[in-house]
């Protein structure tokens, strides 16, 4: 669940919305940097005051380009309110949603009504639809144990791939593990940069898998956008790390971000007992991944990670988001479970798809 009531206070303020309303706060919301958002935090509350946005809805939300509303923001930048901050208390949970077609690729020609979203068993009116590509923060989980040594530079390769589909708004971070977990790559460098530390990685050791997806999600929680994601290339099951599996598991299911996975599997000659581990580790890995909107690509070459991390990339920057606000109304925070399912009687095509499967509700006091 994604909790909006500092930006629904932000609406409150915001002088775009004293014609467009809750849609062009949002959508500049999901798509500003967190600089934008502080100075617009700043703005025209006094419009609030005299009424300019009683009549606008809150229901349902449709998106205003990113560069109408930076546009009118800037031009009211001058202007400052000096009054205490109106709280809203509304809940709206998001769902980021993949659809693919029978060939694997992105289906991005759906509207609305082609989609319908269930709390449990109860349908949910979905209120805010969104299809708009919006910049992402992601971390890059790569495997440096010895088995990884053969692959290294297709793992480079991928890396490259990953950053040729990226918006240049995005950031990024490098975390690669094996015995231990180390931070290759921070947010504030360049593309170049994380892939010149990675020409000088070297594969040696154990796999701390487990400990890396931990590390990911924990430095995911300070990232600069809302929309995030994990993209995690290994070849094996864990068998270093210091945090349980299920602990792990746990944290993912309930973090705000969609975990994508590289599973390279191109060794059947390994021993038995290996065999066992690496058949372990992937069950674990999909379960992780598919719980969290994301999923788990296996590759049975090296060859072809560049190009399934071409494919997570593309997924990425092609999801919906449909957004509602629960009809039950009970904040006692615990799990929600979600479903969501393609509705097109005049073309029954097999679509693929991919999201969250549940969320916390927030608590009374929350």
């Amino acid at each position: 669940m994604v909790s909006l009531r500092w930006a629904q206070e932000y609406y409150l303020r915001n002088p775009i919305c004293k014609d467009k309303g809750e849609s062009a706060a949002l959508a500049y919301f999901m798509t500003s940097s967190s600089c934008a958002r502080r100075q617009l935090l700043l703005v025209l509350v006094s419009l609030f005051l005299t009424g300019a946005t009683s009549a606008q809805s809150v229901n349902d939300v449709e998106i205003v380009p990113r560069a109408e509303a930076e546009k009118t923001a800037s031009s009211d930048g001058n202007l400052e309110a000096h009054l205490k901050p109106l709280r809203v208390d509304v809940d709206l949970v998001l769902v980021p949603v993949t659809v693919t077609d029978p060939h694997g690729s992105p289906a991005m020609d759906l509207v609305k009504d082609d989609f319908r979203l269930f709390e449990g068993d109860a349908e949910q009116k979905i209120g805010y639809f969104y299809s708009e590509d919006a910049p992402v923060s992601v971390g890059l989980i790569v495997d440096l144990s010895s088995s990884m040594g053969n692959k290294l530079d297709r793992v480079r390769q991928a890396a490259t791939e990953f950053f040729n589909n990226a918006d240049p708004q995005d950031d990024y971070f490098v975390i690669t593990f094996a015995d231990r977990v180390k931070v290759l790559a921070n947010t504030t460098q360049s593309t170049a940069t994380i892939q010149a530390k990675l020409a000088e990685a070297k594969a040696k050791g154990n796999t701390a898998l487990a400990d890396a997806i931990y590390a990911g999600i924990v430095k995911l929680r300070s990232a600069q956008y809302r929309r995030r994601a994990l993209v995690i290339i290994s070849d094996g099951g864990d068998n270093m790390s210091r945090h349980g599996l299920r602990q792990v598991k746990n944290m993912a299911k309930e973090a705000d971000a969609e975990i994508y996975a590289i599973d390279v599997c191109d060794a059947p000659g390994l021993l038995f007992t290996k065999k066992l581990e690496e058949r372990f580790g992937r069950q674990w890995l999909t379960q992780v991944t598919e719980q969290t909107g994301g999923r788990t690509l296996v590759v049975d070459n090296a060859e072809k990670i560049p190009g399934a991390a071409s494919q997570i990339s593309s997924e990425i920057r092609n999801q919906y988001v449909l957004g509602f606000r629960p009809t039950s109304g009970i904040h006692d925070g615990k799990w929600r479970k979600l479903k969501v399912r393609i509705t097109r009687p005049s073309e029954p095509i097999p679509y693929q798809v991919y999201y969250r499967t549940g969320y916390m509700a927030r608590k009374q006091d929350d």
